[in-house]
């Protein structure tokens, strides 16, 4: 609830549903995880995403403010698993059959530390889906510090060791559209699209070209500003 640009936005309703149930459901249609789990924080401020987490039926755990790796982990001890799949719950227009393509991979491929649609990224932000082991997550608890603590897997993929990473990409690349929450502006262009498609979830391939047939409502946030690793 606390961020800088957009206070709240997590809890925004869209079509009758807030932000943060978009997330959820998408995750939920893609059948691709054993748990799930909305790793918040212990500031009073964030009881409202509890309240909703409630009201979701789905399970949360309270960890700092600032060391969201710290949370993850915390989370973890709750909640065991072989791997964490991250989403950050400002994307409401993930897709599930993304969700479920990366699951599948990551299962298939043996020994994998990591897997992201951002290594190289060819999707909108927004759309963006990562996988960490349990090793590879630990391994960055131990040992990373500064702003890596606040992004839970950028230190696995910055300083990958022997940690073996693999990336997905999809055609045709659509990177530099932007479809997560993070400004008023993102709030418009994600309202143009509800307002489109109604309260479900799109897959990226129709979202990608009603998108580039309107090129106006990319214009809402095409100047919008990804904050950098060491200031989000």
């Amino acid at each position: 609830m606390g961020s800088t640009r957009l206070p709240g936005k997590v809890l925004r309703e869209l079509r009758g549903r807030s932000v943060l149930g978009w997330v959820v459901r998408a995750v939920r249609q893609a059948e691709a995880v054993d748990d799930l789990v909305v790793a918040t924080t212990t500031d009073a401020a964030d009881d409202p995403v509890v309240a909703e987490c409630r009201r979701l039926g789905v399970a949360w755990h309270r960890g700092p403010v600032d060391d969201v790796l710290t949370r993850f982990v915390e989370a973890l001890e709750e909640h065991p698993g072989e791997a964490v799949m991250r989403f950050t719950a400002d994307c409401p227009l993930l897709d599930p059959a993304v969700i479920r393509e990366a699951a599948l991979v990551f299962r298939a491929v043996p020994g994998l530390d990591y897997l992201s649609t951002s290594l190289a990224r060819t999707l909108p932000r927004g759309l963006d889906v990562e996988i960490v082991s349990l090793p590879a997550l630990l391994r960055a608890d131990r040992e990373a510090t500064a702003h890596h603590r606040a992004h839970v897997t950028s230190y696995v993929y910055t300083y990958p060791g022997r940690s073996r990473l693999l990336g997905l990409a999809y055609t045709p690349a659509a990177d530099e559209l932007r479809v997560t929450l993070d400004t008023p502006d993102d709030w418009r262009l994600i309202s143009r699209v509800a307002g489109e498609f109604g309260d479900r979830c799109v897959p990226h391939a129709t979202l990608v070209s009603w998108l580039r047939a309107r090129p106006e409502v990319c214009l809402l946030n095409a100047h919008v500003q990804q904050k950098a690793l060491q200031e989000a």
